[in-house]
């Protein structure tokens, strides 16, 4: 008989911290968590008809989530950011895809790619800020903090770029 898995990562609220699975994968669990949230949030931009208060919806929904069961299942972990919770880089990745949320329908695939290379490249490398505001507050909040501002970050250069372009 297989050994059963009683590790908290296994629980319903660990597959839901691990990106609905996607943190799970056993190289690059970011990247991976990341790429599984861009059609998440595409789907939601679909079904919502561009709508912006839908997507802000479904940011806010990954933050509270991220946020509460990162509270209930970090005091049971040994390591306080394991690599295969990944709701901070949905949140980080909807952020940025909120912040360019009027010109998504209009510049099409493109700023999506654009999004998702930046802020990946923002939270790999995390530069000041983002190294800084990884370690304020509780783990809890300081898990998603430094995926929220990596997703701003990300979004600067895309709002500059669109601004020389309009």
């Amino acid at each position: 008989m297989p050994e059963v898995r009683h590790h908290p990562r296994y629980s319903w609220q660990g597959f839901v911290l691990a990106g609905f699975g996607s943190g799970y994968a056993p190289v690059a669990p970011g990247t991976w968590g990341t790429l599984a949230a861009m059609p998440a949030f595409w789907l939601l931009w679909m079904l919502g008809h561009g709508s912006v208060p839908l997507l802000a919806l479904g940011v806010l929904f990954v933050l509270v989530a991220g946020c509460g069961l990162c509270q209930v299942l970090l005091p049971q972990l040994d390591d306080q950011d394991p690599g295969w919770i990944v709701i901070d880089e949905w949140a980080g990745v909807g952020l940025c895809l909120l912040l360019l949320a009027p010109w998504l329908a209009a510049e099409g695939w493109w700023l999506w790619l654009a999004s998702f290379v930046l802020f990946r490249l923002f939270d790999i490398l995390k530069p000041w800020p983002v190294c800084y505001v990884e370690h304020l507050g509780p783990e809890w909040w300081s898990i998603m903090a430094d995926d929220l501002l990596a997703g701003v970050l990300a979004a600067l250069p895309l709002l500059l770029l669109l601004r020389l372009l309009a």
